[in-house]
């Protein structure tokens, strides 16, 4: 059998510097390597065959082989071997353990994700023009024979992408789910709601991208300074189809995307486009501008079933466990101004409108749970009672992570201090405009993801952390990506290899290697202080 296979033909160890990001768990290198030929064959069981037809598609454009992919077990030198391995229960879903010698590649895992991220290590062994998409001549495609087994310490590690703000089109969500696969980050929460636009087609109510999609202008420079608009429409959503398509990409490089709608607050697109959502009935445009705003949804039985109406659709299109809901930012004048507001409160024996907050969250979860879903909400949602089952994701500090883990919550780590990506990278004045704050590239490889107060017990409801991209002040694509790297690159290492034995020195080293595969991604990085 494939997995019993000895790999004997690298014994002596070498001084080899693979530069490996995320950092694996364990590595011991040895003598010699392997060489990726055009007549090497990618081995698979059936669990592990869309891997290795995957690995083909993204070893073929640089090196022009278009490899044999085949379901079978037995040896065969000059090959690359996939195969699921029951006995790797330690190393969890995503763990794997990847084999180098001479004769051939061997990649074990107990599931298809963990072979996949075996498959993205092994594609980091290449020389880096193995990232290329066009041919690259002279290159010999050689890999160094080396035995990993690696595994990640947290379940989520994402990021998140504004759409609201900036509409981002697909082909660039494509190409940003493919930079997290390489960096072994298994979430994109896509932001798809909010007062400056709505971005996914809901069938049932079609003035919602109609109208909700587009804003007439966009405010320049900071919303602080007063300097106008730009006279130009901004707008975009995507098709269903579209959704379906980004979430079947995802789906084969093991990337989960998360959607948010967002509510009661962020809502005025919506409310621009269904007047009867909002709580005064003024007619409203999408918002040109930036900031909270006063607009949120009213709490009316036929609001609360629009919403969830909404939400049906939402996870018919996304099969994930996890959708979100915002729940952020939502100030309460209009609820108190609201007769219909005030009486709700009196009749549920309420003392504020905070804890009217609370019951909206409530109702959208129960809907949420109802369909097997589980609701994630901003920290916010901790304030009127996060109700059972939701994730909270800590924005503001570590405070609502702590609060959330010791109520029973599970928490995806999000604080400004460490995952607001549409920070300044650095005091420099020829930066490009954001948002403000500064968060350099060491900050976010210095965080821990865990709070020093939690106990172990409590410390496992983290789940994880992602990076944010709002994108008030990120236009384009090509500033998505100068904003998100090499930072989100950072934040995969902290979120795979973790705190014990992490050394900056050490990152940057590898660092710089791996900007060369950045290159032949054609990622817009920023580049790195001291070149």
């Amino acid at each position: 059998m494939v997995v019993g296979l000895a790999l004997t033909a690298c014994r002596k160890p070498a001084e080899t510097e693979l530069n490996l990001i995320p950092a694996p768990s364990r590595m011991e290198t040895e003598r010699g390597t392997f060489t990726l030929r055009a007549d090497t064959a990618i081995l698979t069981d059936e669990k592990s065959s869309d891997t290795g037809r995957l690995l083909a598609e993204m070893l073929q454009p640089a090196t022009g082989y278009s490899l044999v992919v085949e379901e079978r077990a037995e040896e065969r030198d000059n090959s690359i071997a996939l195969q699921l391995d029951g006995s790797l229960e330690r190393l969890g879903p995503e763990g794997y353990v990847l084999e180098v010698s001479r004769r051939r590649v061997l990649i074990r895992a107990l599931a298809p994700a963990g072979v996949f991220y075996g498959a993205q290590t092994l594609r980091q062994l290449f020389p880096p023009a193995i990232y290329a998409d066009e041919r690259q001549a002279g290159v010999s495609w050689t890999a160094p024979c080396v035995r990993i087994e690696d595994r990640p310490r947290f379940v989520w590690r994402g990021a998140l992408i504004d759409v609201a703000r900036h509409f981002m089109p697909r082909e660039t969500i494509l190409k940003f789910i493919d930079l997290l696969a390489v960096h072994k980050m298994n979430t994109l929460q896509l932001h798809l709601t909010d007062d400056q636009g709505w971005r996914i087609e809901i069938k049932r109510y079609p003035k919602l991208t109609e109208i909700g999609s587009m804003r007439r202008e966009t405010r320049l420079g900071h919303e602080r300074e007063a300097r106008g608009f730009d006279g130009k429409p901004h707008g975009g959503f995507y098709t269903q189809e579209e959704i379906r398509q980004m979430v079947d990409y995802a789906r084969r490089r093991h990337v989960n995307l998360v959607p948010e709608i967002e509510m009661p607050g962020h809502a005025q697109a919506a409310i621009a486009s269904y007047p009867e959502l909002g709580n005064t009935r003024e007619k409203l445009e999408v918002s040109t501008r930036w900031g909270v705003h006063k607009n949120i949804f009213n709490l009316r039985e036929e609001t609360i079933t629009f919403l969830q109406n909404v939400l049906a659709e939402v996870i018919e299109l996304f099969p994930s466990e996890y959708i979100h809901i915002g729940g952020d930012e939502v100030p309460t004048d209009q609820w108190k101004a609201s007769p219909y507001a005030q009486a709700l409160m009196r009749k549920l024996g309420f003392k504020s409108e905070v804890e009217l907050h609370g019951w909206f969250i409530g109702r959208m979860n129960d809907f949420l749970r109802s369909r097997g879903r589980r609701l994630v909400g901003w920290d916010e949602i901790l304030e009127g009672g996060a109700p059972p089952g939701a994730v909270v994701m800590s924005w503001r500090g570590v405070k609502g992570a702590i609060a959330a883990a010791r109520a029973g919550h599970d928490v995806v780590m999000a604080p400004t201090t460490h995952t607001y990506f549409d920070y300044y990278q650095s005091k420099d004045p020829s930066e490009p405009l954001a948002i403000g704050g500064f968060l350099p590239l060491e900050t976010v490889f210095e965080f821990d993801p865990i709070p020093t107060e939690l106990t172990p017990e409590e410390a496992r409801r983290i789940l994880g952390a992602q990076g944010q991209l709002w994108t008030e002040y990120i236009p384009t694509p090509e500033h998505l990506e100068y904003m998100a790297f090499p930072r989100l690159v950072a934040l995969a290492e902290v979120t795979w290899t973790g705190k014990p034995g992490r050394d900056y020195a050490d990152f940057l080293r590898r660092l710089r290697r791996h900007l060369e595969r950045l290159q032949m991604l054609e990622v817009r990085f920023r580049p790195l202080d001291s070149e």
